[in-house]
């Protein structure tokens, strides 16, 4: 058999002692090519395990925050649990896109409770793809720094109520009361949105 270098449009003819050519047709060309393909195999058999360990971390981490809802232990939830389950695990999704995972997962008679089974794969896939990502720190702040027209360094809740239920996509009473909850510093009865800013920046999972 001839062996051809190819440069540009031009073939030529290999000499027989070039390297590559000695390489090519004798054992060791062979043995070489074993050991590459050996290692490709390793390679592939490595980034299957972590991927495998990825996933079991992650429907781990699922499981943990559904159960806490799943008051009964039979692996269903309230359907009105299922936000605050989905931002625990570091998703911010909006009303809407909320309303769609819903969509995917709720029976086709709604019953007003969630099945784990249904759950798990929906959400899994929603981790792993990294969907609905929080904002940093930095934004959040910057944004609470726009509302603070007076730079009090602080709001009351008077004010972050009637920004985040009359502007934009707006909160319903029981998204408003779970936030002030949060963010309503005790012993001043305002939301230092500094410290607060941080307390929203949720683990990375």
């Amino acid at each position: 058999m001839k062996n051809y270098l190819f440069q540009g449009k031009e073939r030529r003819m290999m000499p027989p002692h070039h390297p590559l050519a000695v390489s090519l047709t004798t054992d060791r060309g062979f043995r070489d090519g074993e050991t590459l393909l050996s290692n490709r195999e390793n390679n592939m058999a490595d980034d299957k395990e972590a991927a495998e360990a990825l996933i079991a971390d992650t429907q781990k981490k699922i499981k943990d925050a559904f159960a806490v809802f799943d008051h009964e232990g039979n692996g269903t939830v309230d359907v009105r649990e299922i936000g605050t389950i989905i931002r625990s695990l570091g998703c911010c999704p909006s009303e809407e896109e909320l309303h769609e995972m819903l969509a995917e997962v709720e029976e086709e008679e709604p019953t007003g409770y969630i099945q784990f089974d249904k759950f798990l794969p929906m959400m899994t896939k929603v981790l792993i793809e990294r969907k609905y990502r929080p904002q940093s720190e930095e934004i959040i702040l910057r944004a609470f720094e726009v509302l603070d027209k007076n730079k009090n360094g602080y709001l009351t809740q008077e004010e972050l109520t009637k920004y985040l239920t009359e502007e934009g996509e707006p909160f319903t009473q029981e998204e408003m009361e779970e936030m002030l909850s949060a963010a309503v510093d005790p012993e001043k009865n305002v939301i230092l949105y500094k410290d607060f800013a941080a307390l929203m920046t949720v683990e990375d999972y």
